[in-house]
């Protein structure tokens, strides 16, 4: 047998048959079940608890749940005044975060290329990672003690802080995938910078931005936490004053009807509770669904 033919016969590196491919095959076939195996492990929390939320939830719903003020011993009262507030104090953190929030990501995707950016981007992760409380304390020290005490305003000031780095984040990393040819080819044309990304940018990522609103939305509407400590909560209907005194939200009217004695009321926090996933996750399904139907969905 010559050289040339031993060479031949003998197995490659690469080859479906050698050693090094099967055990690559096999390495391929544990990870896999072992990812699956986590993510069974991880979606089994969520599944139980929605499932558990909605046994428990599902019996106090009828008209009176939706219609009714809350009360805190025997059966009966509702839950108005927390859909009415959620609404209200979401809708004003809503005004204040998102402008803010998208402006801060156009910057950094645009202009952010100093240190100044850098420390921007620094404060906006950092930020993300502040206890929701201590964002409470903050607004109440900062706006609260200013206003007068609790009130919607100062709660939707803490949700906005909480939702201003999200959006900003977001919109940031959407915006960088905007291909950059497209920036090229409308400066070209002499078109100003500044219409270049209203008028080209930020419509090419329209979707995406819009996914990543909605989303840091759905993420303040479940917050407890900092409103403990800025709106206080009550039992009463919401005044639409934002200065108006204590104001309550469902997050927050669940945490306080879970803790009384009455079973009936406790089923109202269930109740309570189950209305408010459905919420968020209406909002999350909501923005995923305009992530794969909008011209986001190419990037």
């Amino acid at each position: 047998m010559s050289a040339t033919a031993s060479r031949q016969d003998r197995p490659t590196l690469g080859g479906s048959g050698t050693p090094h491919a099967k055990r690559r095959r096999n390495i391929d076939r544990v990870m896999t079940v072992v990812t699956v195996l986590c993510t069974i492990l991880a979606l089994i929390p969520l599944v139980w608890i929605t499932a558990y939320t909605v046994y428990r939830g599902i019996g106090s719903w009828d008209v009176g749940f939706f219609t009714q003020l809350p009360q805190l011993f025997g059966d009966g009262g509702g839950v108005r005044n927390g859909i009415v507030g959620t609404l209200f104090i979401v809708g004003m953190a809503s005004v204040m975060g998102i402008p803010v929030g998208v402006m801060v990501g156009i910057y950094l995707s645009e202009y952010g290329n100093g240190r100044f950016a850098a420390m921007i981007r620094f404060l906006t992760d950092n930020l993300t990672g502040v206890p929701s409380i201590v964002v409470g304390l903050f607004a109440y020290g900062a706006i609260g003690l200013v206003t007068g005490g609790f009130n919607a305003f100062t709660g939707a000031f803490a949700l906005a802080v909480m939702m201003a780095p999200i959006i900003a984040r977001t919109t940031e990393e959407i915006l960088r995938l905007v291909p950059a040819s497209i920036r090229e080819a409308s400066l070209a044309l002499g078109v100003p910078r500044w219409k270049t990304i209203t008028r080209v940018v930020l419509p090419t990522a329209l979707s995406g931005v819009i996914t990543g609103v909605i989303l840091a939305v759905a993420r303040v509407a479940g917050e407890t936490a900092p409103l403990i400590v800025t709106i206080l909560g009550n039992n009463y209907d919401i005044s639409l004053n934002p200065f108006g005194g204590p104001s309550t939200t469902l997050s927050l009217q669940v945490y306080q009807l879970a803790g009384q004695p009455s079973q009936e009321v406790v089923s109202n926090a269930w109740g309570g509770a189950l209305l408010l996933i459905i919420f968020v996750l209406g909002l999350s399904i909501g923005a995923r669904l305009i992530f794969k139907g909008g011209k986001g969905a190419s990037f």
